[in-house]
Order: structure tokens, then C-alpha cells, then sequence
């Protein structure tokens, strides 16, 4: 390998092999035997536990089943320096068919979901449970 290049691509290697230390959470807990948290065509309700917020989603899509997805969610405790969850509330409904940019009002943090499925229109609506807490938050949360 030239010299050159490895002087100019080694320090890059070193930084981003840092950063994954840095980034890297783990694999989350989606809760007893990886189920999910719906069947195909179905609605559901979903709240992490009092104190906690999503973190983590993962999902699964079949054509087949409507075009629809199987949820499940992670959640993990909020940070210690945001205090305790002075209030939470369901945000306005998103309707199935229609595209959306959904964010917690009142700088709330996402602590669960719940969703109904529309064959009519082979969609979701969606609505999002949100907490605020006690010590502002630092910066925008979503």
C-alpha cells in the first residue's frame, strides 16, 4: 500500500473506530421473547413503563398482509438530569392516507404509541404519548 495513503487514511480509521465506542448502545430489550407489540391489520396501544421513553423501533413489512407492519418498541429510563415526568398526554391523532412530521408539543419526549390500521386506505393513523419533565430539556428532543 502507498505510504501517502495510509498516512491520510489511518487517522481517519482512528477517529471513526473512536466514535463507534462512543455511539454504540447495545442491542435493546424489545421486551419478552422479541414480540411484537401488534399482529398485521390490527391496532394497538403501546406506553414504556412510568419514568421511561422510546429509544429504540423496529419493525417488519408484509406486502402480503395489506402492506402493513408488525411494531415493537425499547425503552430505557430518561436521563437522571431531566428530573421526573411532570405530565404526559396523547398528541393529535395523524390520519391513515395522509403524510406527517410528528413532534412531542411542549418539548415532551415520546413514551409510547398507539396506531390503528385502515384496509381502506392500506395506512395507519397514528397517535404519540409524550411526557414532560420536571427539569427543561436541554436541547430539541424529539
Amino acid at each position: 500500500m502507498d505510504p501517502v495513503l495510509l498516512w491520510v487514511f489511518l487517522p481517519l480509521v482512528s477517529v471513526a473506530w473512536g466514535q463507534y465506542g462512543d455511539y454504540y448502545y447495545g442491542p435493546y430489550n424489545y421486551g419478552d421473547n422479541d414480540e411484537w407489540v401488534n399482529v398485521y391489520r390490527q391496532g394497538f396501544n403501546f406506553q414504556c413503563p412510568h419514568g421511561q421513553v422510546i429509544v429504540a423501533i423496529r419493525s417488519v413489512f408484509s406486502k402480503k398482509e395489506g402492506s402493513d407492519r408488525l411494531w415493537n418498541y425499547a425503552c430505557m429510563p430518561a436521563a437522571q438530569s431531566l428530573g421526573e415526568p411532570t405530565e404526559c398526554w396523547w398528541e393529535e391523532i395523524n390520519r391513515a392516507g395522509t403524510e406527517w412530521y410528528q413532534t412531542c408539543s411542549n418539548n415532551g419526549l415520546v413514551a409510547g404509541f398507539q396506531s390503528q390500521y385502515f384496509p381502506s386506505v392500506l395506512d395507519r393513523e397514528w397517535q404519540f404519548y409524550c411526557c414532560r419533565y420536571s427539569r427543561r430539556c436541554p436541547y430539541s428532543c424529539w
